[in-house]
Order: C-alpha cells, then structure tokens, then sequence
C-alpha cells in the first residue's frame, strides 16, 4: 500500500504526539485524520473511514494506557506494527511572554505528571488539565492568554503560530511512548517479529502458571503481560500477552494451540515487527 492510499487515525489535535508516530511510522506522505477520543481511532478503522489507527499503549515512565487494551479486546482490528517515540515536552507560549508571567500551565495529566518538577519550579503556575497536549496549545492560541502556557510538542508550537519559551521539560530525558498501528486485516511482518494474544483462564490455583509454561516449554521468550478486567465478569480477568515470533512459526502456533486447550478464550491480536525507537522529526508549518 502506497503512503497517499493510507489514512492514519489519532487522537487529538494536529501536532500531537500521535500524529507525529504517525508521519515517523508511515513517512511523512500520509494523510492523518485528528479524532476526539482513542475509541474514536477504532470505530473510524473498523468503519473503514480511515486505513490504519495510531493508539499508544504504554509509556515507559507512567506506564500502560489500559483504555487501549479494552479496545484491543472490544474491536476486531489486528496490530500490524509498533513503533516507540521519544516524547519531548516543551514549555510553548505567546511571543513575547517571560516564564515570570505564567499563571497556568495547560496540559493533558499524563504531559503535567511527566512535567511536575518543572512546573513546581514556576512560581505561582497552576497545572490545567486539557484532553489533549496538542489541544492545549490550540486552545493557548484561540483565546489569547498571555499569562498561561501549555505543554506539548515542538511541532504544536509550529503548526499554532507560538512560541518555544523551554524545551525538554519532561522530568526524565529517557521518556518513550510505544504505539500500536491497528488495521482491519492481518500483515506479514519482518523480522524481529512478535505476537500480541489476549486470553482468559478459570479461577483456580496454578492455572496463570499453566498458561505461561506454554511459552516455557517451547523456550519462547514472554515479552510483557497486562491484565484487565474481563468486561461482564466480575473479578475475572483478561491476560494480555506480547511474546517474540510470529504466530505461522510453528513453536508459535503450538504453544498458542496448547494455550487453547486449557484457557476459556484465546484471541490472537497481530504479529508483527517489533518497533524502532525513534525521534519525533519537526515539519515547518503545514
């Protein structure tokens, strides 16, 4: 598939995070379509109004973005590919505005929590929750405010017309954000490859251990695991596993068959190859 016959969903606002692991992912000939919410990405995927969606699921500092997941077990799509952003933060206001005259500092809370020694070295700058870091600036730009500031990229300062007051603000310089690339159908991956499962198992003694000696047994190194609540069951959970292989690997496809034989569901969510950490490249204007 050529880039112009791909259209990306992500959430927010154009200059967000998302939209720039879109760009690095595809290059920059994509077209991204901006949507409201991360459920928003999956229902324009499954629609068909866009090709492809862009969802983070995990920061390596704050760690899993569990509405994802749900949505990983709630829609059919497949993961087709990943890819891990530097985030860099930066502190954007109107030109001409000191640090000295920052009342508020507008943010989605994962940006301000990943923000917070800085911001409590502004004196007097109260932390604003906004859904979207992106969003935040827009909002900076629209209503004027020359006594607040927003946190996001360096692309949102470009694409509003603001300006960089401080940048790499973020409390730790080692902050990546590792997004799924979701499609309709499955793709042959490259290697390294790896292979996304969801399952569930009964409630009752040893039976995770079971499930993971699977793997074990066949010498297939386990990646990460996550669990959720299972929706509709109380107290019971789902078990999201990312292990290294393709699932047409033999040992793969044996270990998820035998997985199957003792777990209540197993749901194969993609192969595909593992992701490069990249630096988030800076456009002019759009």
């Amino acid at each position: 598939m050529r880039s112009p016959d791909i259209v990306v969903a992500f959430q927010g606002e154009f200059g967000a995070f998302s939209e720039m692991a879109a760009r690095a992912y595809f290059h920059e000939a994509v077209t991204v379509a901006p949507q409201t919410s991360f459920a928003a990405i999956f229902e324009a995927v499954e629609g068909g109004v866009c090709t492809h969606g862009m969802a983070p699921i995990e920061n390596s500092l704050a760690g899993s973005i569990h509405e994802n997941y749900d949505l990983l077990l709630k829609h059919t799509l497949q993961i087709v590919g990943e890819i891990k952003l530097r985030i860099v933060h930066n502190l954007i206001v109107h030109p001409g505005v000191r640090l000295a005259s920052v009342r508020r500092i507008y943010s989605h809370p994962q940006a301000l929590a990943q923000c917070s020694e800085f911001i409590r070295h502004v004196r007097d700058a109260e932390p604003v929750i906004h859904y979207d870091t992106a969003g935040a600036v827009k909002h900076l730009k629209e209503t004027g405010e020359k006594d607040a500031a927003a946190i996001a990229s360096a692309q949102a300062a470009i694409d509003y017309g603001l300006e960089i007051l401080q940048a790499g603000i973020e409390n730790n310089h080692q902050n990546y954000t590792r997004f799924l690339v979701v499609a309709p159908e499955a793709a042959e991956p490259e290697a390294p490859a790896k292979t996304a499962i969801v399952f569930a198992m009964k409630d009752v003694p040893g039976a995770l251990f079971k499930s993971l000696s699977v793997f074990a047994l066949r010498d297939i190194n386990l990646l990460r695991i996550e669990s959720r609540p299972l929706p509709g069951s109380p107290w019971e959970y789902a078990f999201y596993l990312d292990f290294e292989g393709h699932i047409g690997d033999e040992r793969c496809s044996r270990a998820v068959e035998h997985l199957g034989e003792i777990a209540t569901f197993v749901r194969i969510l993609g192969s595909y190859r593992a992701g490069d950490s990249v630096e988030g490249k800076v456009r002019q204007k759009r």
